[in-house]
């Protein structure tokens, strides 16, 4: 059976589970990882497939992979994507998915987390992308900002982000604008290089270079 995007966002299974893992994020102090980041991850992904000529049915499958892809996060943040695969497997065959399709989604979503993640996919790499460059203020859920840890300084330190991709010069590009009063360049990097360079591998699979601006300036 062909299951549509629509139909997992109507699947209230599976907004549980993404209401639920994100408020044993809020317990941990993490950033947020609610409706707003799982749809723009779902929106990204596709877009990006869709942009570099992918078939309808893949970037339907990466618009699904980055709706589920952190419901793991409802059992333990440790091995939140393996864990996350294996309820995505579940929920996917008892809706009646195309085998071929869950076996899609399920390696993406096991493939997401930056400490196992590797592109081993078209929809796997744009997930990783989708992912990785969310970074932005609106993520930030504490309000004191006398006591933001590095994670909270840095997503809020950036005010304006966005991804390019242009084919014709082969080129991946996140832009940041980013208050250097609030947060030093050095920062961003202590948390998140790792992060930057899986999104190099990602970008690298569609035979892309990965770029990193912050403030016009290149860093990668």
């Amino acid at each position: 059976m062909k299951i549509t995007f629509q139909d997992i966002k109507n699947n209230e299974e599976i907004r549980t589970y993404i209401t639920q893992a994100d408020a044993s994020l809020i317990a941990l102090g993490y950033t947020e990882h609610s409706f707003a980041h799982v749809n723009k991850v779902a929106y990204d992904a596709s877009s990006l497939l869709k942009k570099l000529g992918y078939s309808h049915r893949e970037v339907e499958l990466a618009r699904i992979a980055g709706y589920m892809h952190d419901i793991g996060n409802v059992i333990n943040r440790v091995d939140h994507a393996q864990s996350g695969a294996v309820m995505a497997f579940r929920i996917l065959d008892k809706m009646g998915m195309d085998a071929e399709d869950i076996a899609v989604v399920i390696t993406a979503i096991g493939n997401h987390d930056e400490g196992t993640a590797f592109p081993v996919n078209p929809v796997a790499a744009a997930l990783i992308l989708a992912d990785k460059t969310d970074v932005r203020r609106t993520r930030v859920r504490n309000n004191d900002t006398t006591n933001f840890d590095i994670h909270d300084r840095v997503n809020y330190t950036v005010t304006d982000s966005f991804v390019k991709v242009d084919t014709l010069e082969q080129t991946l590009t996140l832009n940041l604008t980013i208050d250097l009063d609030i947060c030093a360049v050095m920062d961003y990097f202590e948390i998140f290089l790792q992060r930057m360079l899986l999104c190099r591998r990602a970008a690298e699979f569609f035979d892309l270079s990965f770029r990193l601006y912050i403030n016009g300036a290149p860093l990668m």
